[in-house]
């Protein structure tokens, strides 16, 4: 039985860890050929031989998502080796590191480097993707796929105050950027995760920190990577054909209300 994306051409940006690394190898076991991205060449170049290991398609290509001519690269490459390009998945994210022993920085203590660098990535990081992904769908006669990886603090108030304004602009964004381009037949949607044991994650592989998530979800345990790439092979895959601008949350109720489950 053929994949969900079977024979499309996907770039998926920070697939070297968490979210992105788990979307590229589920993106190619549903039939995508892929060009895997990330700033750090040796984690994407892992990635990609995982998949071609396992038999599928993909090369890598270093890309820092905020400067926007490596990004026009990318999908230049991707062209150049596939012929075309059907799926941009806009992933590479950061967060703003706390000191060591600290927990998440307050707004007043953010400093200029911090919102410029947060910024960098997240916002312009994505526009960039966007941008030079719907210059092509263009090229190519319409058509096309975007999926942002935006996040639960885009939705609600949670977790850092930085953080959550860059991620806010993603998810206003996806809806506005959906409507611009519907009558070009390219549809736009992002995922929104909650807490996810990763590396950006402060503390987030430590037991305390999966309980600290565990204990915020409603259903009661924190997000897997692989979970919120499922969500993104949903909405770039058929299965999603009439589902535009939509903001999927994938956390675990977090965003539904509170939570009236008792700790044990």
């Amino acid at each position: 039985m053929d994949g969900l994306i079977q024979g499309k051409i996907a770039i998926i940006t920070g697939a070297g860890s968490g979210v992105g690394h788990a979307a590229a190898l589920l993106f190619a076991q549903h039939g995508a050929k892929l060009v895997v991205s990330d700033i750090d060449a040796v984690a994407a170049e892992t990635t990609a031989a995982e998949i071609r290991a396992a038999g599928g398609d993909a090369i890598a290509q270093p890309c820092n998502v905020a400067n926007a001519a490596q990004v026009d690269a990318l999908v230049a490459i991707t062209v150049q080796t596939f012929g075309r390009l059907d799926i941009i998945y806009n992933n590479a994210g950061i967060t703003i590191q706390p000191a060591p022993g600290q927990g998440l920085k307050n707004f007043v203590d953010a400093t200029q480097e911090d919102a410029d660098r947060l910024f960098g990535v997240n916002v312009y990081g994505v526009m960039n993707g966007c941008k030079a992904a719907l210059r092509q769908f263009e090229a190519q006669g319409g058509g096309g796929v975007i999926v942002n990886t935006a996040s639960v603090a885009g939705l609600i108030g949670y977790g850092g105050v930085v953080y959550g304004a860059t991620k806010g602009a993603i998810t206003s964004l996806t809806r506005t950027l959906a409507i611009e381009v519907a009558s070009q037949n390219v549809r736009v949607n992002s995922v929104c995760p909650a807490g996810m044991p990763t590396k950006f994650m402060p503390g987030g592989n430590s037991a305390r920190g999966i309980a600290s998530m565990s204990a915020s979800h409603p259903l009661g345990r924190p997000i897997d990577p692989a979970e919120c790439a499922s969500a993104a092979l949903f909405l770039a895959s058929d299965l999603a054909s009439n589902i535009t601008g939509v903001n999927l949350p994938v956390d675990g109720g977090l965003s539904a209300g509170q939570s009236l489950r008792k700790s044990s």
